[in-house]
């Protein structure tokens, strides 16, 4: 069951491509345009990296940002009609890799960020992704997530960990069949990335400038043997 899951995460995406990259490229996604593109970027260029790993690129906006400010980006992600968009537009280099392939070595080299913003929807390939990390960072490198924040998603469900049904609430028409996602409490966030030889030296909850609500979590971690 879990594993039909992870590949509606990809069918979604595979067929909801075109609407995203109109999305994106138009601005439609407000909390994206007022709070958490800006809040990923700050974070990730206040590390002053030279080299940052975007996993789950998408259309690419985020390495063509963080390219401006000087830094050389490669990008991954498993849907090629986004990775073609990206090589379109510039802004680094891009490969169609799957997080499984991302786990098992297809990526060669160190960088000092790697980065996932709302890319980690998944239960096993999110540890694929963590998995993959201690081979993908220089020592003293970060790995940095944006996700949905565990408190910002209410309570008609328990607060457990599980998948739960997706939903396209404020984008356009144009999407359909929306992915599922495994929700993780903050204490299952916490785990993965200690059982994964990495600490959290920061956490960020940017907030909405008009709702006042959280709009995100971002945790900012190292490898555990960096001070």
């Amino acid at each position: 069951m879990a594993t039909n899951k992870e590949k509606h995460i990809i069918d979604s995406w595979m067929q909801n491509a075109e609407p995203w990259i109109t999305a994106i490229s138009k601005e439609e996604i407000e909390s994206r345009k007022l709070v958490t593109n800006q809040a990923i970027v700050n974070t990730v260029l206040q590390h002053q990296p030279r080299t940052v790993l975007d996993i789950g690129c998408g259309e690419g906006w985020l390495a063509r940002a963080l390219s401006e400010g000087g830094v050389a980006v490669q990008g991954i992600d498993v849907v090629p009609e986004l990775v073609a968009q990206a090589e379109r537009l510039g802004g680094g280099t891009f490969q169609v890799i799957s997080y499984e392939e991302l786990a098992v070595g297809a990526i060669k080299g160190q960088f000092d960020v790697a980065v996932c913003n709302f890319s980690l929807l998944g239960d096993k390939s999110v540890n694929d992704v963590f998995q993959s990390i201690a081979e993908l960072l220089h020592p003293d490198g970060y790995f940095i997530i944006q996700t949905i924040h565990p408190l910002a998603v209410g309570f008609e469900e328990q607060y457990e960990d599980g998948w739960r049904m997706g939903s396209w609430a404020g984008f356009s028409k144009q999407f359909t069949n929306p992915p599922p996602w495994y929700f993780r409490t903050l204490e299952t966030w916490r785990q993965l990335f200690q059982l994964h030889g990495l600490r959290i030296c920061e956490t960020l909850e940017p907030i909405h400038p008009e709702t006042q609500t959280i709009a995100s979590i971002i945790f900012v971690s190292q490898p555990i043997g960096h001070q």
